[in-house]
């Protein structure tokens, strides 16, 4: 299937790894240009090495840019040209008891997870809605439907996503500019990698059975029943940048591995 996307350039906040880079190489294989972002330099670059490998014929570049700091935001929006595609990724998560979190911790969850995407949208859509064509996409996750008891702050933010997408939907009426947002699962990042290959050694047990494990306590209504590979949030999220998808709009739909038990 031909999914239209050779003419069009996509932004993705936070794609020098995990989802945001397997999003980034699912549009590259499907001939879009593409700038990532990542918060040095030297992340960029070793991204776009890899995408080049994996993608021989990718037109890609990058921007360096901490969410967490406005003036870096601000620089990276004087950078951007125009955009089709704005794929708001970047997310910090924390595991910590609500007695716990302090006030800063609040604000620097808001901050970077939902601020950011709010400052991209607020610069990007209007140009979106003159041109009267463009896609945003918010990736959230089922923890803003399901929120963890020890991820409250991490959860606030996810269902944040879901009333801000909506909302700037409503702003896309008789355009054909569409604002979705992907409800994503328990993904297997490099950061939980990390996380697998240290219980691993430490529990001198297989990769595979501290997987298990660790489905079976974080995921037990799970029907995949395994960790989602970040390329499987990535198919959907390409799908939804293309001008096939039109006819999806203010959506929350679920690439949660079937997590959620409820109807809608």
């Amino acid at each position: 299937m031909d999914l239209q996307l050779r003419s069009k350039t996509a932004f993705i906040s936070g794609s020098t790894q995990g989802i945001g880079f397997a999003i980034a190489r699912a549009l590259l294989l499907e001939g879009a240009k593409v700038i990532i972002n990542g918060r040095t330099r030297e992340k960029i670059n070793d991204a776009i090495q890899r995408l080049r490998q994996e993608v021989p014929t990718a037109e890609v570049t990058g921007i360096a840019a901490n969410f967490a700091k406005v003036d870096e935001v601000n620089n990276l929006l004087t950078e951007l040209p125009d955009i089709d595609i704005l794929v708001n990724n970047i997310g910090i998560f924390d595991l910590k008891q609500f007695s716990d979190i302090r006030d800063e911790e609040w604000l620097q969850f808001f901050e970077i997870n939902v601020l950011s995407g709010i400052r991209l949208s607020r610069a990007l859509l209007p140009k979106m809605l003159e041109k009267k064509q463009g896609r945003i996409i918010f990736i959230s996750s089922e923890s803003g439907v399901n929120i963890p008891g020890n991820m409250i702050h991490y959860g606030m933010t996810k269902t944040a996503m879901l009333s801000l997408s909506r909302g700037l939907a409503e702003l896309t009426k008789g355009t054909s500019v569409t604002v979705n947002t992907i409800l994503g699962g328990p993904t297997y990042s490099e950061g939980v990698a990390a996380a697998v290959e240290y219980l691993s050694s430490t529990q001198q047990l297989s990769v595979n059975e501290v997987k298990k494990n660790l489905m079976t306590v974080i995921s037990p209504t799970s029907l995949l029943q395994r960790f989602i590979d970040p390329s499987e949030i990535a198919s959907l999220a390409v799908y939804l940048a293309s001008p096939l998808s039109i006819a999806t709009n203010g959506s929350a739909l679920r690439a949660d591995g079937g997590k959620l038990n409820t109807i809608l």
